[in-house]
């Protein structure tokens, strides 16, 4: 096995964050396992650009650490779960098993993709996650992400005690809201079930914030981007709040 660490593996590849993650990451000229469950889009996302990988897999399901790691002949540098979370709704209306669903993608995915990697982590390599802050302040509608991102959490502090002796960095970063497609597209749906105007709706999540607008695709790519500083090393299970100052509360 070579043993320069020239592999990255992103998880939820083709959304628009693991897009942006991938861009980024193989601009530094690295290599780029980009998973997910859709051939097509996959292969959209690979379209001349060598360092990208496809491998279709999903990660809801324990066959995705096989897959993942036959993709795998090279020290890993980063691996991203960047998956998102389908489930939505309040305890009041969310359905019992959408928690376990929930779950199911965004933890035991995270350790799924933990499992497929960790043969080929060494010191240095950094293991990281998206995780919405809704599992840190979340609101009377967010069952679903408020639960499931706080295990997440949870589990995180977790492997930073197990990797990091190992020289192995653990990173959580949670955004608020993001300006990205998968947003206007609920913008857009929430304005014709309302009859809102679209504005009104995009000015509520603005005033979440204490910038006063709402994170960009670019600025996430770059947050992930200096991760792969050596000296983003101090960085070590901590939680990065890259909301635009969406987070009122003191953790």
């Amino acid at each position: 096995m070579d043993t320069s660490p020239t592999s990255c593996v992103v998880v939820g590849a083709t959304g628009a964050m693991g897009r942006e993650f991938t861009r980024r990451l193989t601009r530094q000229g690295l290599r780029v396992v980009a998973v997910a469950r859709n051939h097509t889009e996959l292969d959209e996302l690979a379209s001349g650009n060598a360092l990208v990988i496809p491998c279709v897999a999903d990660i809801a399901d324990d066959s995705a650490i096989e897959a993942i790691a036959a993709q795998l002949d090279t020290p890993v540098r980063m691996a991203v779960f960047a998956a998102g979370l389908p489930v939505r709704g309040s305890a009041d209306t969310i359905a019992p098993s959408d928690l376990a669903i929930g779950a199911n993608i965004k933890v035991g995915g995270l350790v799924r993709l933990l499992h497929a990697v960790r043969g080929h982590l060494v010191p240095g390599s950094r293991f990281v996650t998206v995780a919405g802050s809704l599992g840190l302040e979340p609101g009377p509608l967010d069952a679903g992400p408020g639960t499931v991102n706080a295990a997440v959490f949870n589990l995180m502090r977790q492997l930073s005690a197990l990797y990091g002796p190992k020289g192995i960095t653990t990173h959580t970063i949670a955004p608020g809201p993001v300006d990205t497609p998968r947003l206007h597209r609920f913008v857009d749906a929430e304005a014709a079930e309302t009859g809102r105007d679209p504005e009104e709706i995009w000015s509520r999540y603005r005033a979440r914030t204490t910038l006063g607008r709402l994170p960009t695709l670019d600025e996430l790519g770059w947050v992930l981007e200096t991760l792969l500083a050596p000296e983003a090393g101090v960085l070590h299970g901590s939680v990065l709040n890259v909301d635009a100052g969406t987070q009122r509360g003191i953790h």
